[in-house]
């Protein structure tokens, strides 16, 4: 979109990478104008001797990076709310401020985990399959049936921001009991009616588990074999938070052997997901491409706000949103 922070530049996509360097004087902008992720060549060269950096999710910002551009980086925005891409304790070392993009997508991806919620349970993409290749023929009592709602067991893991927003719009749907898990117990939570139980009990007492929890040294992996075999088999399971959270063969062992009924996943590793994997193999498997975030009206708050912690990080004021570290 139109950038009013810089007049001079216009960006034409919203996934561009963007270098700035001599700023605040008389600004040189290194633009990646390009659809598809900025290749590792051109990163390296492009953010030579910058002073700041704008980059995505996609982009692996690490020590290799960090040396290209040299002493001269004072900043990095990201066009995020996630900074796993980023070597954070090396740039911490070297004293580079960073600004992400927290809160604007809470909405936009609660929307869009409950979207996936639905769609896996009820078994609509199995649906549009079926009417497509004309399995539809007539109607019969238990085909395409799903899982509902209504008087069920929701379980959120990670309760923060983007877990808050989720069970607010679970409640709704006549969910009974909403139950949590995470580092703390959280007086917000009332709201919701959320009650605060270890994480074996969340498992295998919810109809539904949700994952919208960051990724740390102790959520890697979390979803595992035997977090897999404490859910009911009839369970749904649905992560929108990273992909690394989950391991992926563990899944796809639980889902093809009954284990677990469906799962429902926005992220996942890697990204994109090879078109050949095992988890693309199952019906009881909905993937999509980590669209958590893809409004037009999200992508264009994010845009805005990364380009004002950029300038503000490179004229050495307080950041919209700086990450503290």
């Amino acid at each position: 979109p139109n950038c009013p922070i810089i007049p001079t530049v216009t960006p034409r996509r919203l996934n561009d990478c963007t270098f700035l360097g001599n700023y605040p004087f008389h600004p040189h902008v290194s633009l990646w104008d390009s659809d598809e992720p900025v290749s590792r060549a051109e990163l390296l060269k492009g953010v030579a001797g910058a002073h700041g950096l704008l980059c995505l999710l996609s982009d692996k910002i690490d020590t290799e990076v960090l040396d290209a551009a040299g002493p001269n980086l004072k900043v990095i925005s990201t066009l995020s709310v996630g900074f796993d891409h980023m070597a954070m304790d090396e740039i911490k070392k070297r004293g580079v401020r960073v600004g992400y993009t927290p809160d604007v997508l809470t909405d936009a991806t609660a929307e869009l985990t409950v979207a996936l919620l639905l769609a896996t349970a009820r078994r609509l993409p199995e649906g549009v399959v079926e009417v497509i290749n004309g399995g539809w023929s007539t109607w019969k009592p238990l085909w395409l049936c799903g899982y509902g709602l209504s008087g069920s067991t929701v379980g959120v893991i990670g309760l923060g921001r983007i877990g808050m927003a989720i069970a607010r719009r679970l409640k709704p749907f006549g969910v009974k009991k909403l139950l949590y898990s995470g580092r703390t117990d959280k007086s917000y939570a009332a709201e919701v009616e959320g009650e605060y139980v270890p994480l074996d009990t969340l498992v295998s007492e919810s109809d539904f588990v949700v994952v919208s929890c960051a990724l740390t040294p102790d959520t890697q992996g979390l979803c595992n074999k035997q977090f897999f075999c404490k859910m009911k088999n009839t369970a749904v399971f649905i992560n929108t938070s990273r992909g690394a959270v989950v391991n992926q063969e563990d899944l796809y062992r639980a889902l093809s052997s009954g284990q677990i009924a469906c799962a429902g996943l926005d992220v996942t590793t890697p990204e994109p997901l090879p078109t050949d994997h095992p988890l693309l193999t199952l019906k009881n498997c909905v993937v999509l491409p980590h669209i958590g975030s893809a409004t037009y009206s999200t992508r264009g708050i994010m845009a805005e706000l990364s380009a004002n912690n950029l300038l503000a990080g490179l004229q050495g004021t307080d950041m919209p949103s700086e990450l503290k570290f």
